[in-house]
């Protein structure tokens, strides 16, 4: 395994600094509440495009992603395949919306429309939601970095949000916007690279287009699934449905996304970032997943160990079952020979035609490391229950610190830690603006100064931030780290998506009912969540419906005691 060295660190950290240095001199003179949470209106849209790409690829993206190819293959990106038809509909009817009514958050539309208790309701779903995604977005990389590079767990939590915290409450909205453009700079760079030299490594053994064949043979390159299930996370139906759903919600209900965008100098710039958003993105989720794809074919000619979790592995070592692991291991070595064997054949079965056989005998061999692969995860939990036996989110920063160069490690670690800074601003951000702007300066302070508002979103911003800390310092590592975010944001963004469509489309409905519709709607979405199989991305297709559908059941019964108005 290799380690960070000295040429790493001076990457690390002077990326880091560099980054936020420039994003302070960018931003600094702001004084006013606009200019704070609205960055003065000021942003051009390669700006708003990068910092909305930014504040959804946090680290988990990094982490997680190639994890969950190799494990998975690629059928993940079809999770994004309803994210452009959603950028064309809030570019059409959310963002002139947003600009005609002024607002400093997307909840006060809501007030506009219905009422004050409904405002409140979707700012409270917002900050449940965001507030705890922004303690995983914290203790995500710093449980993976601190197990792996032999960092303390809480000094790692502590310096990753004490830097976001002071870099979010001292320059606000412009500064987070600032700064994410070239951290996602940096990201995009640093994946790049990292692909390029993962190919070069293999080409000493197989072609890019004849990996590419192995990988499909060991069922990793299943980037379409047309099959209709709605117990099946990611297909077809469920990327273009649900995905369409949760992403129409994020983007354009979820003050993390929307405060990226109402910074536009006007309109037209907010729509082109987020149109610019919509075009990039699903190619960037296919470099990162096919990074991951690279890695499992990396690792299917070189060995890899049985359990990517070192540090687990070698505390089993110091239990009663090390003569057991021993042997699991001894068999792994055999089964990923018999691979690899079988890979090669099946390589030259491709120079020479008739390869059919060859790549049914690849394909049972990754089945058999697949079986043992199991057992080592099943006697990890045998030997210390509390462990955490899924390894996925530990593939690629192993395979970053053992195999590549001294300089690019440190680069693609910045990578990890900027994703991880820039995705907390904007959420801190968010939180921050959201509880001044909805809460206390709507329900407790309605006649605040600008600079008491303004002293006051400082302190709340630093206040979620602890609470984030809080949560990363107490959470524990949840299945697939990627998934376990988008798990949480759809629990919560079906219902609040639906109060907006209602507000927009359904213009005789009023405030009681769809506040009640909306309360039922979370009520079904949590109970799915426990009781059923049903895939995640179907909680924003239920949620969104029952909010609409209710809350046209109940207008008869509760809305004549409304004076709400359809929006002028």
């Amino acid at each position: 395994m290799g380690i960070v060295r000295t040429l790493d660190w001076v990457v690390l950290v002077g990326t880091i600094l560099t980054i936020v240095a420039y994003g302070a001199w960018r931003t600094r003179g702001t004084r006013d509440i606009e200019g704070y949470l609205k960055g003065g209106s000021s942003l051009t849209w390669p700006t708003i495009g990068l910092s909305v790409m930014a504040t959804q690829a946090s680290a988990i993206t990094f982490l997680s992603t190639p994890g969950q190819a190799y494990e998975d293959g690629m059928r993940f990106v079809q999770f994004y395949f309803g994210l452009p038809l959603a950028m064309i509909v809030i570019s059409a009817i959310f963002i002139p919306l947003y600009y005609r009514q002024k607002v400093f958050t997307a909840y006060e539309f809501l007030e506009t429309r219905f009422d004050v208790k409904v405002r409140c309701l979707g700012a409270l779903l917002f900050l449940v939601q965001r507030g705890l995604a922004a303690g995983i977005t914290i203790y995500a990389p710093a449980i993976i970095l601190s197990s792996i590079l032999g960092w303390s767990l809480s000094g790692t939590i502590l310096g990753i949000g004490i830097v976001v915290i002071v870099y979010t409450v001292t320059g606000g909205t412009k500064m987070v916007s600032q700064t994410q453009k070239h951290q996602m700079v940096v990201m995009m760079s640093g994946m790049i690279v990292a692909a390029i030299v993962i190919a070069h490594d293999l080409s000493d053994t197989v072609s890019l287009p004849h990996a590419v064949k192995v990988a499909g043979a060991l069922g990793r390159m299943n980037v379409i699934d047309a099959s209709f299930d709605l117990d099946n996370r990611y297909n077809l139906w469920s990327g273009l449905t649900g995905g369409f759903f949760l992403a129409l919600s994020y983007f354009g209900t979820d003050q993390s996304q929307v405060q990226r965008y109402l910074t536009g100098r006007s309109v037209t710039e907010s729509r082109l970032g987020l149109l610019f958003n919509g075009m990039f993105k699903i190619p960037m989720q296919f470099l990162i997943l096919f990074i991951g794809v690279l890695v499992f074919v990396f690792y299917v000619f070189v060995k890899p160990p049985v359990f990517f979790n070192q540090p687990t592995i070698e505390a089993v070592r110091e239990t009663s079952h090390a003569a057991r692991l021993a042997e699991v291991e001894s068999r792994f070595d055999d089964a990923f020979d018999a691979r690899r064997s079988a890979a090669l054949a099946y390589v030259a079965a491709l120079e020479r035609g008739g390869e059919e056989g060859a790549k049914a005998a690849l394909t049972a061999a990754g089945e058999d490391v697949a079986r043992v692969r199991a057992e080592a995860k099943a006697l990890v939990a045998e030997a210390i229950p509390s462990a955490e036996t899924k390894d996925a989110d530990y593939v690629f920063i192993s395979f970053v610190l053992g195999y590549l160069p001294v300089g690019l490690v440190g680069l693609l670690v910045a990578v990890i830690l900027s994703a991880a800074m820039s995705s907390t601003a904007s959420e801190l951000n968010a939180l921050g603006s959201t509880t001044t702007i909805d809460l206390y300066r709507r329900l407790f302070k309605r006649d605040a100064s600008d600079a008491h508002a303004l002293a006051a979103s400082k302190l709340f911003t630093m206040m979620w931030g602890c609470v984030a800390l809080a949560f990363a310092s107490f959470a524990s590592l949840l299945d697939n780290l990627i998934e376990a975010v988008n798990i949480l944001g759809s629990i919560f963004y079906g219902t609040v998506l639906g109060l907006f469509l209602v507000a927009f489309l359904v213009k005789r409905v009023t405030a009681t009912p769809v506040f009640a519709a909306a309360v039922v709607a979370q009520g079904v979405v949590v109970t799915l969540f426990f009781t059923s199989s049903l895939g995640f991305l179907w909680y924003n297709v239920v949620g969104c419906g029952v909010v609409v559908i209710v809350s046209l059941l109940l207008q008869p019964i509760l809305g004549a005691r409304d004076t709400t108005a359809p929006p002028r």
